[in-house]
Order: structure tokens, then C-alpha cells, then sequence
């Protein structure tokens, strides 16, 4: 198994719902649902390891108040050595509405103060060689961004292998963030985008073609996932080769995270040695499971998720 890492992003969901239409200005509004818990890219992904018992490593940090406090709580070691920044936990209200779509209200927080000396207070480059590292976050983790570069240098230094799942841009994909994106696609080793995404920074709308046309800007030896929802995943090889996989039919509870958990049980299940294509089906079977149980459960092993 090559060891595991993510770097990015963990802040507080308060999700609640469903919400329809959209209230009026100085209305009060009662929803039958609501749930308080671990957010962010990095935080999704890293719960979705520990259910699938997974070895792993996680870099982020907390802000100075209670809601930092409950989210290190929820990792146990794997956030003894998070740094604390002097600022608000930085939270996020997700209001859902009947047609499955949902709107976020996000505060700035502690996320915008994380920074490359928080991360490798934290990860050990030596305990990590020959790994993954999943990078994640980049539009909401500001001052970790404008040391990208040394990040890549590090994980070049110690045969690391960056995995990259930028998110969506808070303004868009604008040509400065297209041109962000595919600088940062130069030193990764494989691509983790959804469908809108994946076509949004290549400019074609064929994801497949997309996913081929983002994959000739990174190594050699890169592959690119594109993460199609509904409609399953791809993904295109070191040799420009599309595979495909198709997602099952399930009843959607909840759908927020989805990507991220994808992006856990891909990564496990490629990082313990399966093929590209039984690491799609990895992915795509928990991610699966995830968003149509509530509470939110993912599969015991990857050999059931694989099945």
C-alpha cells in the first residue's frame, strides 16, 4: 500500500433543508432537515478514509474556537499537530432545496491563514515516499496557493505524487484561474476534476476529449479522472487510453461531498495496487453508497466497493 496524504482544506458544515422557494427578506423559514458536521474537501476525503480503514495523513489547521476544537475532536490524532490560527473557525450553511440543487454560505475563517509551514509541520516527507499526496481546496487556502510551488518541490524531493482537486473557482473559471489550474496541472501526477470543471479549464465540451486535452499539459506518466455523477466516471491513461466506469442507480439523499469522497476511495484503491479501471469502480461505489444513506455510510472494505 503506498501511503496516503491530503492537504487542504477543513472547515463545518451546517446543512440544512429542504428550502423552496427562496425566502423573502426578514421571513423566518422551518426545514424538516438539518446536520452539523466535518466539511471541506480535505475533511470529506479524510472521514471517507477512516470508514474505509484506510492509513492515512491529513495537513490542515482549525481556527481559535469552539468549532475548532469539535472539528480536531472528530480526527483524533490524525489532528494533534493541526496548527490553530488566531481567527473563526471557518464555516459553511448549506441550504438545500426539493430538485437536489443547494446553495452555500460560506465565512473566510481560518482556511484563507493556512500556509506550506503548517503543512510540513505536519507531514513527514520521508514516512510519505513514494506515496500520494491529495491536494485540494486551492480558491479557498490563499496563502498555502502562493507556495504551490515549493509544495511541488517538496513532493518531487521525496517521490511524492500529487493528486489535484482544485474545486470550483469562488469567481469562476476566468483565464487567470484556467491558466492557475493547468500551472498547477504541470507538476501533478493525477487530475481529480468533475465533469463542468474538467470541460470548463479544457474549453471542450466532450469530457473525454476534455479530460485527453488537460492530460497532454501534465507528465508523462499522468492520468486525469473526470467525475461524471450520475453518469459514472472516466478516466484517460498515461497513453491517452479513455477508460469508463458506470455509477449504479440510487435513491440521492445527500449529495454534497460526493467528489471528495470519490477522490478517497479512487485513491485508496489505487494507491493498494488495483487498476485504473477497478479504481474507478472503487470510487465510484462508495461515493455511491455515501450519498444515498443518511446517516452517511461508505463501504466497509474496498473489496466490497470493488464487487
Amino acid at each position: 500500500m503506498r501511503p496516503l496524504a491530503v492537504v487542504g482544506n477543513v472547515n463545518v458544515d451546517l446543512i440544512m433543508g429542504p428550502a423552496a422557494p427562496w425566502p423573502q427578506p426578514g421571513t423566518e423559514t422551518i426545514v424538516d432537515h438539518d446536520e452539523l458536521r466535518v466539511g471541506g474537501s480535505a475533511g470529506n476525503s479524510a472521514l471517507a478514509w477512516m470508514a474505509l480503514g484506510t492509513p492515512f495523513e491529513i495537513a490542515a489547521s482549525i481556527g481559535a474556537d469552539q468549532f475548532g476544537t469539535w472539528l480536531a475532536k472528530g480526527f483524533g490524532d490524525h489532528a494533534r499537530h493541526w496548527p490553530v490560527h488566531g481567527d473563526s473557525t471557518t464555516l459553511s450553511v448549506g441550504i438545500t432545496h426539493p430538485d437536489g440543487e443547494r446553495t452555500f454560505f460560506t465565512t473566510r475563517g481560518h482556511l484563507p491563514l493556512f500556509s506550506l509551514e503548517d503543512v510540513l509541520a505536519v507531514l513527514d516527507g520521508p514516512r510519505l515516499k513514494g506515496g500520494i499526496a491529495l491536494l485540494c481546496g486551492s480558491f479557498l487556502t490563499e496563502k498555502l496557493v502562493e507556495d504551490y510551488d515549493r509544495f511541488f518541490d517538496w513532493a518531487d524531493r521525496h517521490d511524492i505524487a500529487v493528486a489535484l482537486d482544485t474545486g470550483w473557482p469562488l469567481d469562476g473559471w476566468t483565464e487567470r484561474n484556467k491558466a492557475a489550474a493547468r500551472t498547477w496541472l504541470s507538476r501533478c501526477r493525477i487530475a481529480l476534476f468533475n465533469e463542468v470543471e474538467t470541460t470548463s479549464l479544457a474549453g471542450v465540451s466532450d469530457p473525454a476529449e476534455a479530460g485527453q486535452v488537460l492530460r497532454q499539459g501534465m507528465p508523462a506518466d499522468a492520468i486525469v479522472v473526470v467525475k461524471c455523477g450520475p453518469n459514472g466516471a472516466i478516466a484517460v491513461d498515461a497513453n491517452g487510453t479513455v477508460l469508463r466506469a458506470d455509477a449504479p442507480r440510487v435513491t440521492v439523499v445527500d449529495t454534497i461531498g460526493a467528489g471528495d469522497v470519490f477522490n478517497a476511495a479512487f485513491l485508496a484503491s489505487f494507491a493498494a495496487g488495483e487498476g485504473l479501471e477497478a479504481s474507478l469502480t472503487a470510487g465510484i461505489s462508495v461515493a455511491s453508497r455515501a450519498i444515498s444513506t443518511h446517516p452517511r455510510t461508505y463501504a466497509p472494505t474496498l473489496q466490497e466497493a470493488v464487487a
